[in-house]
């Protein structure tokens, strides 16, 4: 029996030691390919290329006529928001002040406008709607996205 156990414990710690040395290797590859400047030089001319294709897609999203025509769905929504609210359909004016909400460029501002504007309970029916648009919002991004990546 000791014979067995000797026979046991010397293969674990021989397997534990080729894992340990196997690991250490791992380590040091990482380390030497990190430490060369070829590798250093071909990230930074890939960070450099694409640089200019954000630049162009971030032009893209601004583009003037884009811009006229967010600003004329704001007020629009923002017009059908408080026509519905004085119609009684909270819940069609909620959707539409949500709506012209998310596509603000500055909504804190908004908010403090709704505050103020608002009768308190329609406003805090606004503040409670938010975080279900924004919830939603992310899940039709996150589908346009797997749409967009998905190859068929």
């Amino acid at each position: 029996m000791p014979g067995i156990r000797l026979g046991v414990g010397l293969l674990a710690a021989l397997a534990t030691g080729g894992a340990v040395a196997l690991l250490g290797y791992c380590v040091y590859l990482d380390r030497r390919r990190r430490r060369d400047p070829a590798l250093r030089r071909c990230l930074r001319d890939k960070r450099r290329a694409e640089q200019p294709k954000a630049q162009a897609r971030a032009r893209q999203l601004w583009d003037p006529a884009k811009k006229e025509k967010l600003q004329e769905f704001f007020l629009q929504e923002v017009k059908m928001g408080k026509l519905c609210l004085t119609r009684g359909e909270h819940g069609m004016g909620m959707e539409h002040l949500t709506n012209a909400l998310l596509v603000c460029g500055q909504p804190k501002e908004l908010l403090t406008f709704f505050k103020h504007s608002l009768p308190p309970e329609v406003f805090q029916m606004l503040l409670c709607k938010i975080p279900l648009i924004c919830q939603q919002l992310e899940a039709d991004m996150y589908e346009q996205k797997s749409l967009k990546d998905d190859p068929d």
